[in-house]
Formats: structure tokens, sequence, C-alpha cells
């Protein structure tokens, strides 16, 4: 994933810049940057975050920042912002993206005789490419349009120049771009979160394409919103901070309405529910009210030292960090029944290994309650980097072993009614090794969102998309 921040102020914006790209920290681990401009003169700096904070890379270098205008990002994928002098003139340029066809455009590039000036781990920078395909517009909005024409995938962006930021969102709105605003300017961001400490208020959400200006003077839109929207309902479920928005609805009370659907129909009889921190807390505490019954915390998440920002690549590193991250406490676990709600299941191996943390330290009874539906596809929008290959979903493990082919009936599988959903979610139980394993469903989690199906992504859950 990734998350962006952008200002543009009255005054230097170099403080502003780095705690609100800071607070968009959850949603990267490999590469972040900062840049901002000053009569045409571009200040920037890029440092790998892996194994490391935000605030450790960037706090020695803020004195070299000079200007009122400046963009930021977290990202998961490519060095960024990109730097870019062109026919459109000088501007910086950030993104989260995903683009699904990038060696076709890559390839469209070099034979229209452009060229690429940085790569990422050898490979074509994506936001140099969305830099490229904006500079064959004969404007900024033209650029932009083609860019929601040409890419397989999603892409937000925010564009620096000598006269603000230029912000569009993702054509179909699969993730958000949000204004605040103050006084003395305004920012923009990924995460509404991100500004609340630095006394910016919401002025508004982009509609899905929509791209504005944002100047000292106000903000300006250059392309109004498209018709059809589809924002990713996993922001919701797993990625977003707990005191954020988007679309102007609540993350933390959109867990704790999933959570509370769940308890109020679930017939299990336990002595207490139990988060899997952090993204389990919200659907816990309303399944807690909707069933009844108390809400204790047996594990405890040890952050002082274990961030996000510590999780290594390889896999096996991966689930010994998640191991080493979750404390369990002996004396509310042993001889009790529990309710453990986790947010999603992925590849299935660092739950399981919690599972039997938890029976090794005296829990009687183990259920898990998971806050969305079965992960069955890969996401096609978002890097969302624990299912880039859809044969690393354990349900697709599954599937492959209930049908020799793990492509085959797959609409069965989402179909919480259907016997074979039934068949997937008990050969998951068993597999994870636990008493009981439910889902919430698929309308469970549109109601709680609060948006309509047709304008929320669901396509990890049941294959369902437009505009690839």
């Amino acid at each position: 994933m990734g998350g962006f921040f952008g200002v543009v102020s009255k005054r230097e914006c170099i403080t502003d810049l780095f705690y609100g790209t800071d607070y968009h920290s959850h949603l990267g681990t490999k590469r972040a940057g900062m840049a901002t401009v000053q009569n045409n003169i571009f200040y920037r700096s890029i440092h790998n975050i892996e194994g490391t904070y935000f605030r450790t890379k960037f706090d020695s270098e803020l004195t070299k920042f000079k200007g009122n205008f400046g963009i930021g990002v977290i990202s998961d994928t490519d060095s960024q912002p990109i730097v870019v002098n062109s026919h459109l003139g000088r501007f910086a340029i950030v993104t989260v993206s995903k683009i699904n066809n990038l060696k076709e455009l890559e390839n469209e590039c070099l034979d229209n005789k452009q060229h690429f000036a940085e790569l990422s781990q050898g490979d074509t920078n994506p936001t140099e490419l969305v830099a490229l395909l904006i500079t064959q517009g004969k404007d900024f909005v033209e650029g932009i349009q083609n860019v929601y024409n040409r890419i397989k995938g999603s892409c937000s962006m925010l564009i620096l120049n000598n006269e603000g930021i230029i912000a569009a969102r993702d054509h179909y709105g699969r993730t958000p771009v949000v204004i605040g605003k103050r006084d003395d300017g305004y920012c923009v961001a990924f995460e509404s979160h991100s500004y609340l400490n630095l006394d910016y208020a919401t002025e508004r959400f982009l509609g899905p394409g929509e791209i504005v200006k944002i100047s000292p003077l106000g903000v300006m839109q250059l392309l109004p919103p498209g018709k059809k929207m589809q924002i990713c309902s996993f922001l919701w479920i797993y990625y977003g901070f707990p005191a954020g928005n988007y679309e102007n609805i609540n993350i933390e009370e959109m867990r704790y309405k999933g959570g509370y659907e769940m308890g109020k129909s679930d017939d299990v009889e336990a002595d207490y529910v139990a988060p899997i921190p952090d993204s389990g807390i919200g659907m816990a505490i309303g399944y807690a009210m909707g069933k009844g019954i108390p809400y204790e915390r047996p594990v405890v998440k040890y952050s002082p030292t274990w961030s996000r920002s510590f999780m290594p690549v390889n896999q096996e590193m991966r689930e010994h960090v998640a191991k080493m991250k979750l404390i369990p406490n002996k004396a509310l676990l042993e001889g009790k029944c529990v309710v453990f709600c986790d947010d999603s299941i992925v590849r299935g191996t660092q739950l399981r290994d919690n599972v039997k943390m938890l029976y090794d330290c005296g829990a009687k009874e183990v259920h898990i309650r998971i806050s969305c539906p079965p992960l069955i596809y890969g996401c096609n929008f978002l890097n969302f980097s624990a299912s880039k290959t859809e044969m690393e979903l354990i349900t697709r493990r599954c599937i492959q072993e209930l049908e020799g082919d793990s492509t085959r009936n797959l609409e069965a599988y989402c179909d919480s009614s259907t016997k074979e959903y039934a068949k997937l979610v008990e050969m998951l139980r068993q597999h994870i090794g636990v008493d009981s394993l439910k889902f919430n469903k698929l309308d469970t989690i549109c109601n709680a969102i609060g948006l309509k199906k047709c304008d929320v992504c669901t396509h990890c859950f049941d294959g369902s998309s437009f505009g690839y």
C-alpha cells in the first residue's frame, strides 16, 4: 500500500509536512520521501525505511527543506517523490498506485522515445511512469486523464509545482483523497486523521477521478468527479487508522458495527471476547456489545520497538516478528472459553501460530471470528502485499485441495449459503486448529460501511469489479 500528504501554506511547510507524512506510516514499510519547492527550486529526500521509523530517517534533514508548498509519501513499492522537468514545467509527484500493465506502458513510452531515469531495484519506477504519461498531455488535466485511461489498476496522486499542489483521486475512487483546511493554508492527504493534531479541519473528500488545484488562494476544481465509484472495502477492515474516515465514514465505527452484528447472531458460549490486536479491537468491542459478554485483553501487542515498519519482506521472518509482537496473558487465558476477533485470514500461518500460543497458555476453547468474508481473489487495485499471488491465499490452497483446481467453482465458495462455502470454512478451521470459525457476510460489511454495494470494491471477496 502507501499513503501521501501535502501542504500548501502561507508559511514554511516542512513541520506540517513531516508530521503529516509520518501519520501515514501504518500504510507502508519500504520507502519514504518528501519534497518542497521554493522559487521553482525543489528540495527532496528519499530514504529506505525497512527496519526503522520514518522520523529517524528525516528528523536530521528538516532544515534543508525550503518553501511553503510540499508533498510527502510512505510507500510499499517505489522510491518517491520523482522530480520532472517537462513542457508542463518543473514538478514533483507522488502516487499511491498499482499498475498491472506497467511493462506494456513502459514499452510504449520507450517506443515513443521517452526514457526512464530512475529504477526501483532494477525495474521501472511506477511513479516515474505515471509522470511520463502525464507529460504526454497538453496540460496537467489532460495528462492525468491519460493516466486514468491507460493504466489497468488504480492511481491517486499529488503533483507539486511552484503554484501549489494538484491532487487527483483514482478514476474509480479506489483509494481516498481528502483536503484539510486551517486559517493559513491547506493540506491534502490519504488519511484524514493525519492532520487533526496539526489543527486542520476536514474541508472535503475528492470524488472518484476528481482533479483539484490547491493554492494559497483556495481550492479550484479542474475536473469534476465521475459518477462511478468503487472504494476499497478493505481500507475500513484492515488498513485504515481507527481515528480516520473515508467518505466521511469512520473506520472504528465501521469495525464496531460489523462486530456488533456478528455478536448479536452468534450462538457460541464463551467467557469473554478479545481482539487479535490491533485491527481486531473495534470488531471485538462491537461483538461484546452485540452478544452481551465481557471484553478483555488476554493478548497484548508490544509496540515500543515492534511497529509495522519492522516487518521484513522474507515470509519466515515476517511470521517470527508477528509472533514476537504479541504477548499472551496466561492469567486471563487459563481454563477460559474465548472468542477472538481478527480482521482477515490471508496465508493463515500467523493466526495458526497465535492460536497454538493461546492453547499453550491454557485456553479451554478458542473461537475465531473474522470481520470480513474469506479472501478468495488477489487484489488487482491496491498493492496489498500479502496477496500478490492468489496461491498465497490459504483459501485458494484449500480450494485446490477440494476441487483439484484452485480456479474451479469459485462463485460457490464466495456464497455463504452453499455447501462449498461450508466445506471451505471447515477446512480453514481445521488448518488453524480452533474450536469454531466464522466470517462476517458481505452484506454485513457493506451495511457496516454504509455505502451501496456498487460503490464499494469487494473484488477480493467475490471477484466483482469494473474498470480493471
